[in-house]
């Protein structure tokens, strides 16, 4: 059994290492086995098959499904009709071998009814091309003779699973079919030769399409739609992705992902992409992430920005009014509401594609989807012509009860989620901790510094590039601060969350501050924090949904304490700032606050930089007590941590105090003299 079960996994994983071969999440495979009944002590047969929502690439034994095959196999006899076949998942539970595990998905009939010990159900680019192409039953006994046979589609369920082991049963030189409009299955009598055969089946197609297909299937590049050089490519994109992810966020917020792959590009360029794209995808993976079509924009790249950003304006009118009305063609008294009317996938001719989706991963996920699915049109075009299946089936699968049933199962959103936060200064201290905090409250975190590699190691520390990403910044620069947060819109969308945290400190009294000093806290406090806010608040008007701004100023900005001039009048300005900004900003949804600590010492990149020996001379303290002598001079004799700092901001900005700001808070254990007047 364990050798079965690892051998299952081992294939799964490498499977699901090609996106051509089958797509994220997609896709299930599967092997039989006897094993030793605990109750019994006797051999009893058992079905693994990759769980609901698994993924091959990164299958493990948790995400298996272990079912009795005797039982499985018996509800062929109480099957109530294909009318009725959903209620067969519930079903799937009653023949669930000991506990643990996940869950059985709708393919498990595919699986446990044919006859073979071994079954893979893949999304290859080229097999989706045959089975989504006009022709598909001829070139299916083309390419393959009678070693592969055609299935006409059918929803995926038990009905399907039924379909397939009739075609096996009633062909047994075969190792695979072709499914209608949908992908492919394969079986073996081992895991390797079930491999061997899924392969075979996808190498097959993508040679026959290679040495067939006409040259250009997608016709001719459109004059002036070829791509915009990659600089200004990006710039455009930079500009136009955070008007599209308000436009996509309109039903609910939503995070963007950006592709200018040369497969996406040459297809917004060719004459045939708006008829194509409006015909939509075709296999059910698909289509559930990318809707049933993308918003395509009908512009050349060329066309001036304001131009592309009223039609794309336009072009989301309509596009919601075509998915209603698609929504009510089809919809029945039983169907789920509605779920929104915005794209999840948006081509710009000249740029590439942007991609929505509650997460980072999903939004990705959906555009690596639509590649798969360009892939899909050309192949099929090249040998034939594309013909998915018709739009009422796309919508029984989009709006089935147990998508719907899958969907309202998913763990509540965390607080931050589809935010974008951008954090200065996050390379270390107090920055660090903020973006550490607002990434577990489900944020996307763009983490700022001027120390490009410190930036990288807490971006790494967060997670992913579905998280965190790191940006070089100084935020003295206006160049580079604009740079700074085109990377973070290219990356997730927009910005969410702007957190001015980057600062330095010399403690020197009035006589021996240079010019030099002066110059160097407040070009990185007072006109550092300007710039961020000011660049960020035309990415925050862009997208039209609101944010924050969050400045981390100090006790300092109230509290005069000697040697401290230019420190302290950097940190009054940037609290200014935070009431200038929150008067103005106020009427767009932005709201402005600050946070006021003192005296953190552990973990702070300032402190460790020279100014926690300045202020223990000050003080006529040793520095290793630096942190315990702010302690005991405050109300709450307590120790401010750079996690402090992070709660107030994450209390700030997670949506308990939408109705506030102007606000100052302050962080600093009580220190009465910095009280707010």
């Amino acid at each position: 059994m364990q050798d079965e079960v690892q051998a299952l996994i081992a294939r799964s994983n490498r499977l699901g290492a090609d996106p051509t071969t089958t797509n994220y999440a997609g896709g299930n495979t599967s092997a039989k086995g006897a094993a030793t009944d605990p109750v019994t002590g006797g051999p009893v047969e058992l079905l693994w098959v990759k769980g609901s929502g698994g993924d091959l690439g990164t299958l493990t034994r948790s995400g298996l499904a272990a079912l009795r095959l005797d039982r499985l196999r018996a509800l062929v006899d109480v099957y109530p009709g294909v009318e009725r076949e959903d209620e067969m998942v519930a079903a799937f539970d009653y023949c669930l071998h000991g506990r643990g595990g996940a869950a059985p998905s709708i393919d498990t009939a595919m699986h446990g009814l044919v006859d073979a010990a071994h079954v893979d159900h893949l999304h290859p680019d080229a097999g989706i091309a045959i089975a989504a192409a006009a022709d598909g039953p001829e070139l299916t006994k083309e390419i393959f003779g009678d070693r592969v046979l055609w299935v006409p589609w059918r929803r995926p369920g038990f009905q399907l699973g039924l379909d397939i082991a009739a075609v096996a049963r009633a062909n047994p030189q075969a190792i695979g079919v072709i499914l209608g409009g949908h992908g492919i299955t394969a079986w073996g009598t081992t895991s390797d030769e079930c491999e061997r055969h899924s392969l075979e089946i996808v190498r097959s197609a993508q040679t026959y399409l290679d040495e067939r297909g006409r040259a250009e299937p997608l016709g001719p590049v459109i004059a002036g739609y070829a791509p915009l050089p990659t600089d200004e490519r990006r710039r455009r994109a930079a500009a136009l992705f955070p008007v599209l992810r308000g436009l996509a966020s309109t039903d609910r917020p939503q995070v963007g992902h950006y592709t200018d792959s040369d497969v996406v590009l040459d297809f917004v360029a060719r004459e045939k992409h708006p008829a194509l794209a409006a015909l939509g995808t075709s296999c059910p993976d698909h289509f559930l992430r990318t809707k049933v079509r993308p918003m395509v924009l009908d512009l050349p790249p060329t066309a001036p920005t304001e131009e592309v950003i009223a039609r794309l304006q336009e072009l989301h009118t309509s596009y919601r009014d075509d998915y209603r009305a698609y929504y009510e063609r089809h919809a029945s008294a039983g169907s789920p509401p509605m779920r929104g009317a915005d794209p999840a996938v948006v081509l710009v001719p000249g740029v590439g594609m942007f991609s929505f989706g509650a997460n980072k991963q999903t939004a990705r996920v959906a555009g690596e989807f639509y590649v798969n699915a360009i892939n899909v049109m050309r192949g099929a075009e090249a040998v034939s012509r594309y013909a998915p299946i018709d739009e009422a089936e796309k919508f029984r699968i989009e709006y089935w009860a147990l998508e719907e049933a899958k969907l309202q199962r998913m763990p509540k959103p965390k607080a931050l989620a589809t935010r974008v936060a951008f954090v200065t200064g996050g390379g270390s201290g107090i920055g660090r901790a903020i973006a550490h905090r607002l990434a577990a409250e489900g944020a996307c975190v763009v983490v700022a510094d001027r120390d490009a590699e410190a930036a990288a190691a807490v971006a790494a520390e967060i997670g992913s590039a579905d998280v965190a990403v790191a940006v070089a910044a100084d935020v003295s620069d206006a160049t580079a601060v604009a740079d700074a947060l085109r990377e973070a819109v290219l990356a997730f969308g927009g910005v969410d969350l702007v957190v001015n945290n980057a600062g330095l400190s010399l403690s020197r009294s009035l006589l021996e501050t240079t010019e030099a000093d002066w110059d160097v806290q407040h070009d990185v406090m007072a006109k550092g924090s300007f710039l961020v806010s000011r660049e960020a608040t035309r990415v925050l008007l862009a997208q039209g949904m609101g944010g924050d701004i969050v400045y981390i100023s100090s006790k300092n900005s109230l509290f005069a304490g000697p040697n401290n001039v230019a420190y302290g009048a950097a940190k009054a300005d940037q609290a200014h700032q935070v009431r200038l900004l929150a008067a103005e900003l106020g009427g767009h949804g932005i709201r402005v606050n600050g946070v006021n600590p003192d005296g953190v010492v552990r973990g702070s990149g300032i402190f460790a930089g020279g100014w926690g020996a300045q202020r223990a001379a000050v003080y006529g303290v040793p520095e290793e007590k630096l942190g315990e002598f702010y302690a005991q001079r405050t109300l709450l004799k307590r120790e401010v941590l750079p996690e402090h700092v992070a709660n107030a901001v994450f209390v700030l900005t997670g949506g308990e105090l939408s109705h506030t700001t102007g606000l100052h808070v302050p962080v600093d254990a009580g220190v009465a003299a910095a009280f707010l007047r």
